[in-house]
């Protein structure tokens, strides 16, 4: 069964059409200076037009930075009166903060004419804290910043912001007051070997009790391993063990004891068509499987679908159903059903609400994460460090909560060095990448990330972690 297009796939097709009229137009461009001008000047124009290409229009951006983001917070959500003066922010009254709360700030931001060419970035000091959020070239619009792990410093009044390539006003202050969830016993559902570690490393690192639960083998996508001269099903074979290898061991990092991580074997990009037919066994695309028993056997312990080893949506359930009541997670940790679009994803949170369904284990609190946007692929932007903005969302009618986890210094090495053991993050960038990524160094003052050449590098170790707090699936007994 075909999977139906998705708001992202719809991005890219209208992404790819305005690409083609863009090269039409330039090759009728480079048409008309090869008429006019020498052949020399020909070429150097085709090259410099590349190169600008390259460091200032490639970013994969479906929205104008000028739009306003759309962010609906709940109506019971504690919105303080602030003001900016001299730089400094300031609560028209005392805020208590303990320390742990989220606090989102929404500014307006507009960029100057540098600010087209490099990112602009608004810089935040006060007191111990220090940082810097990036956002799109070009701005022109409503954004929001994340000041969780700066409440001292807001508190005391020291807070500082400063723009680069950029300018702002009308702050508008949120306060978000959670539990502290790294108290809690917490279950991460992975799509993907690595989708844990680049969401939630820092949550379930800190976290008293942890399980990690990876639904798929990730065995697609093996031009690595055959460059090595495997073939094609040998090389999703070995891709597909690697990853599950990885799913289990990489947690130890974290001190998550093997008796708490699982690998259920299924196959990639597989779990739409599963979910459409409940009760038929899907094969993987390209390992030439139809039992995911070969990426169970690291388990330490047996699951329902160990039984036939059957790739079907019902024995996804079963297990699912298993873990949770032998976990019993006061937490449970999850790809968000509308900020990430990636089909495993979706079909993750789907699986999971409708294992929970009439359980006898619920748990308390359902956290959201997003891996990957619809609308900027680039998000989070600016460098490995940073804190983390609020990704674009312009649906005003979705009620979104966030939640904040801070990591320091020590926690973001750890967290680099776990995505450092994931295989699927090891091999090189193809040359065009590295060049672009030279160029945009070069002329638009991006860093790349100290810790790895893959870019879930710069993205995924950060100040925070961001999750987006869910609803419970209804049904509970």
């Amino acid at each position: 069964m075909s999977q139906p297009v998705s708001r992202k796939q719809q991005l890219l097709k209208r992404h790819r059409r305005y690409k083609r009229f863009g090269l039409l137009v330039a090759l009728l461009v480079l048409i008309i200076c090869a008429v006019l001008l020498p052949w020399w000047a020909t070429l150097l124009v085709a090259v410099l037009s590349w190169v600008a290409h390259e460091a200032w229009f490639a970013d994969h951006l479906f929205y104008s930075p000028k739009d306003d983001y759309q962010y609906q917070f709940p109506a019971d959500s504690q919105r303080p009166g602030v003001r900016l003066e001299k730089g400094r922010l300031h609560a028209d009254l005392p805020l208590c903060l303990v320390g742990d709360e989220t606090i989102i700030l929404a500014l307006k931001i507009k960029s100057g004419w540098l600010g087209r060419f490099i990112d602009p970035y608004i810089n935040l000091a006060g007191g111990e804290a220090s940082d810097q959020q990036t956002f799109e070239r070009g701005v022109n619009g409503l954004r929001y910043l994340n000041l969780s792990g700066s409440a001292s410093a807001l508190s005391a009044g020291e807070l500082r912001l400063r723009g680069h390539f950029c300018r702002f006003q009308t702050p508008q202050l949120w306060v978000f007051r959670e539990p502290d969830y790294r108290q809690q016993r917490v279950m991460v559902i992975a799509p993907h070997a690595d989708d844990a570690e680049l969401a939630a490393y820092g949550l379930y690192s800190q976290a008293k009790d942890a399980w990690i639960v990876t639904l798929t083998a990730g065995e697609i996508e093996t031009e690595h391993y055959q460059d090595m001269g495997l073939g094609h099903v040998e090389a999703a074979r070995l891709k597909g063990r690697l990853r599950a290898w990885d799913s289990l061991a990489v947690p130890r990092w974290a001190g998550v004891p093997e008796t708490q991580c699982a690998q259920l074997g299924y196959f990639c990009m597989q779990l739409h068509a599963m979910q459409a037919a409940p009760d038929e066994p899907i094969a993987s695309r390209e390992a030439d499987l139809c039992d995911t028993r070969l990426f169970r056997q690291f388990n330490s312990f047996p699951l329902p679908g160990d039984v036939d080893g059957a790739p079907t949506w019902n024995n996804l359930l079963a297990d699912l159903r298993a873990l949770i009541v032998q976990a019993r997670p006061e937490v449970i940790v999850l790809p968000h059903p509308t900020l990430d679009p990636h089909p495993d994803h979706v079909c993750a949170q789907a699986a999971v609400f409708e294992a929970l369904q009439g359980l006898e284990w619920q748990p308390l609190t359902v956290l959201g994460y997003a891996n990957h946007l619809h609308d900027n692929d680039r998000w989070p932007m600016g460098s490995s460090g940073e804190g983390i903005t609020l990704p674009p969302v312009f649906d005003p009618e979705q009620v979104l909560q966030p939640y904040s986890v801070s990591l320091n210094l020590a926690h973001q090495r750890d967290k680099a060095m776990a995505l450092g053991m994931m295989h699927d993050l090891q091999p090189p960038a193809p040359f065009k990448r590295r060049l672009r990524r030279l160029l945009q160094k070069l002329l638009a003052g991006r860093k790349p990330s100290p810790y790895g050449e893959n870019e879930f590098f710069r993205k995924a170790v950060r100040r925070h972690e961001l999750f987006w707090r869910l609803s419970a699936p209804q049904g509970k007994p």
